[in-house]
Order: C-alpha cells, then structure tokens, then sequence
C-alpha cells in the first residue's frame, strides 16, 4: 500500500464502473485543505464493516483527498426534466461515487461522496458543498430513515477547511452518503435522447439484476420493471404525505428507480397543513407543493416509460399502449397505500367503503385552519385514551373538526377493538418528532457560526426515536414561533 491509499476495511465491488462503461466519467476529488470529521454515523459504519477508525484518514477519504483502497471514484452522467424543461446533459457536477459495498446483509451500496470538488459535468459551478446544506441533508435523511421511509443515507460529515462562496462565504463540507444506487430516471433519459437504445437496454438490464432480479425470467421483463419502478415510487409519495414531507425538486434526475428519497436540496417538513406548501425559494409555481407530488411522480414515471417503449414491444403502438397502462396504475398503488396508512394513523384496522372519504374530510377540516400536521394526529390518540376532546384547541375554528370527529368515533365503533390497542396502533403510526425547520436551521447556524455541534447532536438523538416521547424534548414537538417568518430553502448549496 502506498503512503496515497488508505484502508477503510471495506471490501469494495464496483459492478458500476466494471459493467456500465461509457455511464461514467472516472474522477477524483479535490485535495481539502483542512479537512476535519465532525460526525460518523457509527451503526451504519458498523452495518458495512468499516474498520478504519482513524479520523484523520477518516477526513481525508470523505472529503475526496485520497481515493480508499478498492475504490473506483467516478461521476455518473444523467439528464433531466428540470421544473419540466428537459435538459440533455446534467450528471455529477459535485458528487463522486467512490463504488459499492455489501453490507452485513449481504445488500450492495453505493458509497458517494457530495461536494467533494467539480467533475466534468458540473456547468461552471465549483462541486463544493456548504456545511448548512450538508448539515440539513444528513438530519433529514436520517429522519426519513428512523420514520421507515426509504431514502438514501448519511454516513459522515466532514468540513474542508476552506471557505465557499455562496450569498456570502461559508463553511465548506462534504457529505457521505449511501444508497441501494443512484440509478435515475434522468440516467435512462440520457441514453434515450441520444437514441443509444442499445445503452438503454444495457442499462434497464443491469437495474433489473440490481434491484428487481425476481424479474430475470419474465415474459416482459421491461413492462415489468416499468410497473415495479411505479409502484416504488408510488408507494414513497405516499409515505411522503403521510407525514407532511415536501420533498422541494422532483426532477426526474432526482427520482431513483430504486424507490428512494434522494438529495435534499429545498425540502421540508410542514408545521401546518397545506396542501399548497412549497419550501423551495425557486418553485414559484408550486410545481412540487405537497399535494402535487404524485402528480409530479406520475409525470416523471411517464418520462421513464418513453425511454423503455423500443424494448417493450417491437410494435411502437402497442407498447405505448401497454406503458400507458403500466403508468396509469400508479394511482391505484398511491391511493391504496396512503388510504392503508391514514387508516393506522386513525386506528382504523378495518377496511370499509367509506374510509376514503372519512380521510378526506379530515384534510377538509384542517385547511386553512393553521392546524400543526404533526400535532393533530398525536392528540387524537391522546384524547381516545383520555376522553377528552383537547384537538378542537388546535384549531382556530372547530366546528367542522368536531363534525368530523363525531364521524371518525362512530366508525371506530363499529370495530371490536380495545382501545389500549387502538391508541398503540395510532402512536405506531403517527411521529412526535419531526425535523421542524426552525430546529434544523438553529442547529445548522449553531454549527456554521459557532462550531457548535451540540444542536445538531441533539436533534439527531431526538429523531432517532420518532414515534417514542423522550425525556426534556417537548421543544422538539412544537411548531416554528412566528418570529420564525415564512420557510424557504435554496438549490445548489
């Protein structure tokens, strides 16, 4: 081993870089010039066996310096409906894949790194990444993680001893982070602009063998996989609404075949209900507003069929047909799962005609009432335990809640279900803790002002455990003061 490559004990095998050549421009990271590891996340390092406890070996690795033993570092290339303008050529401009790991299951991982420095495909920008912005992806994501919803996630953060420059200057950093692949949809559009079918192929068959290998052997194995890519997605938004998540910019370059959440630029949780909340400072249309996204989702699974439709059936007609169909089921798998998960968040554990119904009557209830997401569904759990109607006092007008409510206890009624049970369900279901904005952005300055990371660690600790109440935290379950002002969040940081 030479005195440039270090050893993180991992056993590297870079399907990648060995099968999909022409996907990738191979790439190195800048050399930091301080760079420093301010957090591992230790039981997902021990989940891949990364022995290496070194942390300034540890800094030089995560911040792209020196490339690990095994490594393959290299910069995917992709294209991208952005806001719905497609763009032909987008790619890693500031991340590097440094190749995939087996975890202790025996599930193959990417392991990139995010604002490491530019590659070719960064359009003028500096690959750089700010602390803020790595700060919010690493508590978010792992958030996302602790509320069972599949996202990528964060394996470290490391600041690189140099300042970027952004509004202003800040801290640079890079983040690491880890996916079942970051396979997207804009990676399928790419090849397909370009009319390399062949590389299409070549592409959906190393997805399929990747994460959809029961479809090896079918009859249709690109209808199939069109379906199963679909009814991920779908199943994701709908996790996704269930705890109020906007997710900021549904590019389809941000939309991964694997069926998890990826970069999270402009994203956040609301306090509120809205169905029109929108978080991204740039999303003046509201294009990705909360109930928009299976909207969105649907579209971007549409521009994932176009690319598959040469492979689906020799006959042009009846492969747009048959992809017309696959896309258009994505609502029967959205509304199922998020009726399944509305239902637990009710503790509902029966299925009746109309269930859907009483669901949207809630959603009626709470808008415009400036009623905290989070909060209500937690208090109606409380109150069936309690007999008390405490919820009412969330809202600013009640009459139509307390309508409802009468609504939902009938139904509840009708089941023999004790109501210890009930309220477990319900608790099961519903989060306490979510990364309120105002919490991630006081532990994001804390750190980036002051190199005080006992915010960040704390909020950390508290979203680990969603759906348990802790000790000294009701803090972390109230909404922004109004001091806080209207939320926005930015692309490119």
């Amino acid at each position: 081993m030479s005195s440039m490559e270090i050893d993180l004990g991992l056993t590297f095998d870079n399907s990648y870089a060995e099968e999909l050549e022409g996907f990738y421009v191979a790439c190195l990271g800048d050399k930091a010039p301080g760079p420093e590891l301010v957090k591992l996340n230790a039981p997902l390092a021990q989940s891949i066996s990364l022995t290496n406890t070194d942390s300034g070996e540890l800094a030089d690795v995560f911040s792209g310096s020196i490339a690990p033993v095994g490594s393959s570092p290299l910069a995917q290339v992709y294209a991208g409906h952005q806001f719905g303008g497609f763009t032909p050529q987008l790619g890693d401009g500031r991340a590097l894949l440094l190749g995939e790991v087996l975890n202790k299951e025996g599930k193959r991982l990417d392991l990139q790194l995010k604002g490491s420095g530019p590659t070719k495909f960064s359009r003028r920008g500096d690959g750089k990444a700010v602390l803020g912005a790595v700060l919010r992806e690493y508590i978010v994501s792992e958030a996302m993680h602790a509320l069972n919803i599949p996202t990528t996630r964060a394996l470290a953060v490391v600041i690189t001893g140099e300042p970027i420059m952004r509004t202003q200057s800040l801290p640079g950093a890079v983040l690491t982070r880890i996916a079942s692949s970051h396979l997207r949809v804009g990676t399928f559009q790419f090849f397909s602009a370009r009319g390399e079918l062949d590389k299409v192929k070549q592409l959906a068959d190393y997805a399929i063998a990747r994460h959809y290998p029961e479809l090896k052997e079918s009859q249709q194995p690109y209808l199939d996989f069109l379906c199963a890519v679909r009814d991920r997605q779908a199943k994701l938004v709908a996790k996704w609404l269930l705890v109020g998540f906007v997710h900021g910019v549904m590019n389809t370059d941000n939309m991964t075949i694997s069926g998890e959440t990826i970069d999270y630029g402009p994203c956040a949780f609301m306090d509120n209900y809205d169905t029109n909340a929108v978080f991204s400072s740039i999303d003046e249309q509201g294009r990705y507003s909360y109930n928009n996204q299976p909207v969105i989702a649907q579209w971007n699974l549409a521009r994932l069929a176009e690319t598959l439709l040469p492979l689906i059936n020799d006959d042009r007609e009846e492969s747009i047909t048959l992809a017309t169909e696959a896309v258009t089921g994505f609502w029967d798998t959205f509304h199922l799962c998020w009726l399944t998960g509305m239902r637990a968040k009710l503790g509902i554990s029966t299925e009746e005609p109309g269930d859907l119904l009483l669901c949207e009557q809630l959603q009626e209830s709470m808008s415009g009432q400036e009623v905290d997401f989070t909060q209500v569904f937690r208090q109606l759990a409380s109150d069936l335990q309690s007999g008390a109607n405490e919820s009412q006092t969330l809202f600013k007008d009640a009459e139509q809640f307390n309508l409802w409510r009468g609504a939902w206890l009938a139904r509840l009624a009708k089941e023999n279900l004790s109501t210890a049970v009930r309220v477990e369900m319900m608790n099961g279901a519903n989060p306490i803790y979510i990364p309120r904005n105002h919490l991630v952005e006081h532990a994001i300055e804390a750190a980036e002002q002051e190199g005080d990371y006992q915010p960040f660690e704390k909020l950390l600790a508290v979203l680990a455990s969603p759906y348990t109440r802790q000790v000294d935290a009701d803090e972390y379950t109230m909404p922004a003061p109004e001091s806080f002002g209207r939320y926005r969040t930015y692309c490119g940081t």
